[in-house]
C-alpha cells in the first residue's frame, strides 16, 4: 500500500485540506484494527475468499470516511472509482449479500471494536498534554432505516427489533423575544458521548435505544471512564 508523507501530529488544518483518498490512507494506516481483522478471518475459515476480509473491511472504513449513508451508496462509489478499489485492495465490487454477511460478523466482535477505541484513547493520552481532563457530555439521535418498531421482537434480518422511539426538544427565543420550541422525534437509537473540550476528541461513547435520555446515559459513561482509569492505575 502506498503511504503518504507523515503530517505533523494533529495538524487539523492540513488534514482538512487532504483529498478523500489521502484521508482514507491515514485511517487505514493508523487504525489499530489488526486483532479484529484476524478474528474475522478466523470466522470466515476456509470458505470462499473472492474478496479478502482485509479488503472488505477497508472498504467499510472508506464508507465511513466518505460518509456514505448506505452500503448501496458505497458500492456505487466503488463501481465508479477504480482508485478507491485499488486502495482498499479490491479487484471488483462485493455484492450486497457479501457485505451483509461481513457486517453480521463484525457485529459479533463488539469487544474488539471497543478495544480499538480504548487503545486510541490511551495513545492520545500519552501524546496530548491534558487530554481527558476537561470533558463534556453530548448526545445525538441515530435514526434507524426502519420507520417504526417491528410487530415482533424475533430478529429475522429484515426489520429493526432493537430500536425504539425517542424525542429531543430545542428551546430558544426569536429576535422579538417570543419563545420557540422545536421537538424532534425519531425511531432508532441515541449516541452518548464524552468529548474532550480542548481537543474536540471523543473520550467514551455508547449507543442505546432512542428512549434513553442524555443525562443518565452520560452518567453511565462517566462511571465506565472511572472504572477504566482505576484498572489502568
Amino acid at each position: 500500500m502506498a503511504i503518504i508523507p507523515q503530517l505533523p501530529l494533529f495538524a487539523w488544518d492540513q488534514g482538512e485540506a487532504l483529498g478523500d483518498l489521502d484521508r482514507l490512507r491515514l485511517a487505514l494506516e493508523y487504525l489499530p484494527d489488526g486483532p479484529l481483522v484476524e478474528r474475522l478471518e478466523v470466522l470466515r475459515g476456509h470458505g470462499r475468499d473472492d474478496y479478502p476480509v482485509r479488503a472488505i473491511w477497508n472498504s467499510v472504513l472508506a464508507g465511513i470516511v466518505f460518509q456514505h449513508a448506505s452500503i448501496e451508496s458505497l458500492r456505487r462509489e466503488l463501481g465508479r472509482n477504480g482508485q478507491l478499489r485499488y486502495l482498499c485492495g479490491l479487484s471488483g465490487v462485493p455484492s450486497a449479500a457479501a457485505y451483509t454477511r461481513f457486517l453480521h460478523g463484525v457485529v459479533r466482535h463488539g469487544e474488539e471494536i471497543d478495544a480499538m477505541f480504548e487503545r486510541m484513547v490511551a495513545e492520545l493520552a500519552t501524546l496530548l498534554p491534558g487530554f481527558g481532563q476537561r470533558g463534556a457530555l453530548d448526545g445525538k439521535a441515530l435514526p434507524s432505516f426502519a420507520k417504526h418498531k417491528a410487530s415482533s421482537d424475533v430478529p429475522d434480518g429484515r426489520r429493526d427489533t432493537d430500536g425504539d422511539y425517542g424525542k429531543k426538544s430545542y428551546k430558544g427565543k426569536h429576535k422579538d423575544s417570543t419563545a420557540w420550541e422545536k421537538v424532534v422525534r425519531w425511531f432508532g437509537y441515541r449516541l452518548h458521548l464524552v468529548v474532550d473540550t480542548v481537543y474536540d476528541l471523543s473520550l467514551a461513547f455508547a449507543v442505546t435505544k432512542a428512549s434513553t435520555v442524555d443525562l443518565p446515559g452520560g452518567k453511565a459513561l462517566l462511571q465506565q471512564m472511572d472504572e477504566r482509569q482505576a484498572l489502568a492505575a
